[in-house]
């Protein structure tokens, strides 16, 4: 683990201040269709209001969603990867699995002619097999009222005295891991897996409750079931306009950063429309909306920002010296053995 120089997505961000199980799949179909692979819940609603009603489907377009967690959509993708046609466009994954995805083979180069938008987008958010769509950093939330001191690291976020008041979200493994292994750490690395499950263990052992997505994670901060865990800071902001009672701490060891984007599976029956997508997702108007309805900091340069929301949703310039980037050749190549160990070991 290395701090990333992130001058561009800094410089950028100022000039900005000026899922559930695998259903049936969506199958694509020539013409005005594109099949978005995408997260459920409040991600995949916004995704509907800000880019594909206001800025695809008044040009035709008609968007089917197959909605699932990340782990199933990339299985997908790489056991449909000898066929033709594939059944989804576009799919939305974080940096770190795009990386695996093009790694595996599965994903196309991109044509950065056919985004026009893409001249906004910061360098570090620009991919040669995806782009960056939002971004934040994971850091501890919890509530104020259930836990005191106010958590300072990672490592007051797994402690085994908050017992039960813990809660981690299952859909989130590898970046709980991470996080794990940096509180085992003290932040010299993100990919101590063993003294990951050594921490994890601990606090399962002391009554952590594990939830299978981010709203239900929500709703437990919301009932005061649970009163501390580790999550984007985009998100405890989103919780905080919808009245939970959560507050954010940017943990000591260091901020991973947490890059959303899309790429477009080499198989793609609707290139066109995947190209029109991410050209979308780059607009303007639906930059500035993301970061109102979810938190998260935009991609491209040039948004208007309100300067409150920036506060709240960015990072003090103190805290940018701690954001941390990903290995991804790591992850790519042991996220197998974590997700089994996570299934098989952590949540048995």
């Amino acid at each position: 683990m290395k701090s990333i120089d992130r001058r561009d997505v800094l410089k950028g961000l100022a000039a900005g201040t000026a899922a559930s199980a695998l259903g049936s799949p969506a199958l694509a179909q020539s013409g005005g269709k594109v099949v978005v692979g995408t997260w459920g819940g409040d991600y995949a609603r916004l995704l509907t209001k800000n880019i594909e009603e206001p800025l695809l489907k008044p040009k035709g377009i008609e968007i089917l969603q197959d909605q699932a967690a990340d782990s199933p959509r990339r299985a997908k993708m790489v056991a449909e990867r000898r066929l033709p046609r594939g059944t989804t466009d576009i799919q939305g994954l974080s940096s770190a699995n795009m990386f695996e995805m093009n790694e595996a083979g599965v994903v196309e180069q991109l044509d950065y002619a056919k985004i026009p938008n893409a001249k906004n987008l910061m360098p570090t958010m620009k991919y040669p097999y995806g782009i960056g769509q939002i971004y934040s950093g994971k850091v501890v939330v919890y509530n104020p009222k259930l836990i005191s001191p106010a958590p300072t690291s990672f490592k007051d976020a797994f402690d085994p005295r908050h017992g039960n008041k813990i809660g981690i979200i299952d859909i989130q493994y590898l970046y709980v891991i991470m996080a794990a292994s940096m509180a085992a750490t003290g932040g010299a690395s993100m990919i101590d897996f063993e003294g990951a499950k050594k921490v994890l263990l601990e606090a399962k052992k002391a009554g952590a409750r594990i939830y299978p997505t981010n709203e239900a994670f929500a709703q437990a901060m919301k009932t005061e079931e649970i009163g501390i865990g580790v999550m984007w800071k985009a998100r405890a902001v989103q919780w905080q306009n919808a009245g939970i009672p959560v507050e954010s701490a940017a943990p000591s060891e260091g901020i991973p950063l947490y890059i959303s984007g899309f790429s477009i599976p080499k198989n793609a029956p609707n290139k066109e429309n995947a190209y029109l997508y991410m050209n979308a997702m780059l607009e303007k108007s639906a930059q500035e909306a993301f970061a109102v309805d979810m938190g998260y900091n935009g991609t491209v340069t040039g948004l208007s920002i309100a300067p409150d929301l920036q506060k709240r949703i960015g990072f003090t310039p103190e805290e940018e010296k701690r954001l941390k980037d990903l290995d991804y050749g790591y992850l790519a190549k042991n996220d197998a053995a974590m997700k089994e160990w996570w299934d098989k070991v952590f949540k048995a």
